[in-house]
């Protein structure tokens, strides 16, 4: 599910669209071989005469994939963190969809914070401290939180600039659609 380009205003450029980072999705992983490993195991046992117990334990087997594989997989995907020119755009949920939109004029401070595990895997903890009445945004496990933070960080810089009249420059002194790494 891509993420609704409708909400950009026509002045306004996508810069990073992110997912959670994908060791949410690891324990659901395992969490499926664990399942197929166990309803083959137990098919095995299963008498051949007992039909309705094989199709008992194979629809057993796909309801619990469904609830603790699939569901995640689809709640990771339906999670999006977007970096915009103006604005962090947040947005999740499947059925229910929640959202908030944090202007970048309001945006006081960006910090992140990893633990030696997450430094291996390269995700972390985003915290966006703004001047409204919902305070500090936390977005954890963010993939390469190190430059998701410096760039929010430019982008507000940039966004201050803009206000204020100054020139925009982006990372490096080059406009953001000027370099290829954002």
């Amino acid at each position: 599910m891509g993420f609704p380009e409708n909400v950009i205003a026509s002045d306004e450029k996508v810069v990073l669209h992110l997912h959670p980072h994908w060791k949410v999705l690891f324990g659901p992983t395992l969490v499926f071989v664990l399942i197929v490993a166990a309803v083959a195991m137990l098919a095995t046992v299963i008498p051949a005469e007992w039909n309705w117990a094989l199709l008992a334990l194979i629809a057993a087997g796909v309801l619990l994939v469904a609830a603790f594989t699939v569901w995640p997989y689809v709640k990771w995907v339906t999670m999006h963190i977007v970096f915009t020119t103006h604005r962090v755009i947040l947005r999740s949920g499947v059925f229910t969809r929640s959202g908030r939109d944090i202007p970048h004029a309001r945006i006081n401070d960006v910090s992140f914070e990893q633990t030696l595990f997450e430094r291996l895997l390269r995700c972390g903890t985003l915290t966006v401290a703004s001047a409204s009445e919902h305070g500090q945004q936390i977005l954890k496990d963010i993939p390469k939180v190190e430059r998701a933070q410096g760039i929010l960080y430019q982008l507000v810089e940039t966004d201050h600039e803009r206000r204020s009249g100054l020139p925009q420059q982006g990372a490096g002194g080059q406009a953001y659609g000027d370099d290829p790494g954002y």
